[in-house]
């Protein structure tokens, strides 16, 4: 009786093999991250030019940012997401100067 899984043995490179000799496709989990990441920092920063830009702003800002760094394959995605997050900190700053409060209402 077993009451425990096979052991297997996995490796983290491309066409690693199972124990019984297959070959299977290695889990690239990190590239996929970065992805969401950058789909929801250009999100988060069309959505912070209509509310909430002084939290959205620099939540876009890092995600874009990290999904960059770590080399995201929606690059284009990932600086419309950086640009939005900036234009929705300078938004609000265009906003507060105007008029002469700490936040800004239509």
């Amino acid at each position: 009786m077993q009451l425990t899984a096979p052991a297997r043995r996995t490796t983290d490179v491309k066409g690693a093999t199972d124990t019984e000799g297959t070959i299977r496709a290695a889990r690239r989990t990190g590239i996929h991250d970065t992805d969401g990441m950058a789909v929801a920092a250009f999100v988060l920063g069309l959505l912070g030019l209509l509310v909430l830009n002084v939290f959205l702003g620099p939540v876009a800002i890092a995600l874009a940012s990290i999904a960059l760094w770590r080399g995201t394959a929606r690059r284009g995605r990932a600086l419309l997401g950086l640009g939005l997050g900036v234009a929705d900190l300078l938004v609000l700053a265009v906003f507060m100067s105007a008029d002469n409060t700490m936040s800004w209402s239509l």
